[in-house]
């Protein structure tokens, strides 16, 4: 397979390993990275030698946010978000860079508040001695959701045309595979998954419930927890709106 191809493009470079992309890097000879370096890391199981846990991309990047301009090219257009949260995605994970492409300023949620409108809501609740599971965040996520729904909100596209708002229309995330069953009980009907289930989909609502107290309750560490990659997947997936929902104080 050596020089079998002029040009090798490896999808989601960002979650490849160097080694594997050096193991397929003789069949061509000119190599295309794409990815969102932002997004989630490859996934890793076991221990590694320093370095080996970061991707082909994290390596080229060296810790650089966006791509260089003397590297690539970086998209800097979205199409999915609205610009109130683009601002926001950018200003955090893009040095600035990131805008909403033309259009996306007509998209808006005509719900109930705090679900309503466009942008970026945190909604702190209190709890204590939680870990992967939180009754509490649950209990007032399943509150606002039933009163959005109770009100026959609606949503405007990209287009300008109205939709009528259901279950489907809402992402309910969480950090924790182990808290997925819990709130499909709780919201039957609703897409409900892990960071990891939703990085390229999206919906007009997202809310990601933290469901841990503290950052030393985090049972995979508090990095997981408040992963910047994490975060601005889960924020990310919305059009219109994005509710963050962690533990008072975390």
């Amino acid at each position: 397979m050596i020089d079998s191809v002029d040009v090798l493009f490896i999808d989601e470079a960002g979650q490849m390993s160097l080694a594997d992309a050096a193991a397929a890097s003789p069949c061509a000879r000119n190599i295309v990275l794409l990815a969102d370096p932002q997004q989630l890391d490859q996934s890793l199981q076991g221990t590694h030698p320093p370095g080996a846990e970061r991707s082909v991309l994290a390596h080229v990047l060296d810790s650089a946010q966006v791509m260089p301009e003397e590297l690539g090219l970086f998209l800097d257009g979205s199409w999915r978000l609205h610009p109130s949260i683009s601002a926001y995605t950018s200003e955090v994970f893009y040095e600035g860079k990131l805008h909403s492409h033309p259009g996306r300023e007509s998209l808006n949620l005509d719900g109930v508040a705090p679900l309503s409108g466009t942008g970026i809501r945190f909604l702190p609740v209190q709890h204590t001695g939680q870990t992967s599971e939180s009754l509490e965040e649950a209990q007032e996520v399943a509150c606002l959701v039933r009163n959005l729904l109770n009100a026959n909100p609606t949503y405007i596209d990209a287009s300008g045309a109205l939709h009528s708002l259901d279950e489907t229309d809402v992402l309910i995330i969480t950090p924790y595979n182990a808290r997925v069953k819990s709130l499909s009980e709780a919201f039957p009907g609703f897409r409900v998954g892990t960071v990891d289930k939703f990085q390229g989909q999206e919906a007009p609502i997202s809310i990601y419930s933290m469901a841990t107290s503290s950052s030393d309750e985090a049972p995979h560490g508090m990095e997981f927890l408040y992963s910047l990659n994490r975060l601005n997947v889960a924020t990310s997936r919305a059009q219109c709106l994005a509710i963050v929902v962690p533990a008072q104080g975390c």
